[in-house]
């Protein structure tokens, strides 16, 4: 329970500062944000949209995890956990492309502009629902958690390449992204002319990451055992 009552105050104490607290030139109190060139109050999204984005890629990675496990040990458990992670995998996906669109929207003038990363989680959103109906599919249990958990595996690979090569190998609208060629930086067009967080800034942020997280997995250990329960209720049901 106190961990709970923990996990509220963390989340509220982010939710409050990354909305209310100000952006200032040159910050004297402790709840002033410094000005981010580029960015000014829309740096604000960092606090909301990393730990979603962060979230997508921890949910997939175990997603992947619990898959090797089910070919290893082809307990029906292990496929459960995986898919409770790919469950809240593609919902974190869904805000981080939610969050990104809001600020692109006040950044760039458009919710959608085919920039590279909008269009890389746009890719993994596909690439995953497309697990979620090859779930829906299968009606045997074994079948299909064992299609899935290949499947889960092969999807997995793309990630690193959408999420940290691809954005960062092609010119685009997003902060940070550069064309690369032959390991050298030839452009940028990122709005950020230099990106520093002040020491209360980076305590929300990584406030933010921690709250996200423990929230993930509160969500995940909840969801698989729902699925489990589930499944053992129309168990018994058949029977």
């Amino acid at each position: 329970m106190v961990w709970k009552i923990s996990l509220f105050l963390i989340l509220a104490f982010v939710s409050v500062a990354g909305i209310a607290f100000p952006i200032v030139p040159v910050p004297h109190a402790w709840y002033e944000f410094p000005l981010i060139p580029g960015l000014k109050e829309n740096a604000k999204i960092i606090f909301f949209h990393v730990p979603t984005a962060w979230l997508s890629v921890v949910a997939f990675l175990m997603s992947t995890i619990y898959s090797i496990q089910y070919l290893r040990k082809k307990n029906l458990d292990d496929d459960a956990k995986s898919y409770a992670a790919s469950q809240l995998g593609i919902i974190f996906c869904i805000l981080a492309t939610v969050t990104g669109a809001v600020w692109a929207k006040f950044a760039w003038g458009s919710f959608w502009s085919w920039d590279p990363r909008q269009t890389s989680i746009f890719a993994l959103l596909l690439i995953y629902g497309a697990w979620f109906a090859l779930r829906s599919s299968i009606e045997s249990e074994e079948k299909r958690a064992t299609l899935s958990a290949v499947y889960s595996i092969i999807a997995f690979l793309t990630v690193p390449f959408f999420v940290f090569i691809m954005p960062r190998i092609m010119l685009g609208l997003h902060p940070g992204s550069e064309e690369v060629v032959n390991g050298k930086v030839v452009a940028s067009s990122s709005p950020v002319i230099d990106f520093k967080m002040n020491g209360n800034m980076l305590l929300v942020f990584f406030l933010s990451l921690i709250g996200f997280t423990i929230l993930y997995f509160w969500m995940w250990n909840l969801g698989y055992k729902s699925i489990l329960l589930k499944e053992k209720l129309n168990k018994q049901s058949i029977t």
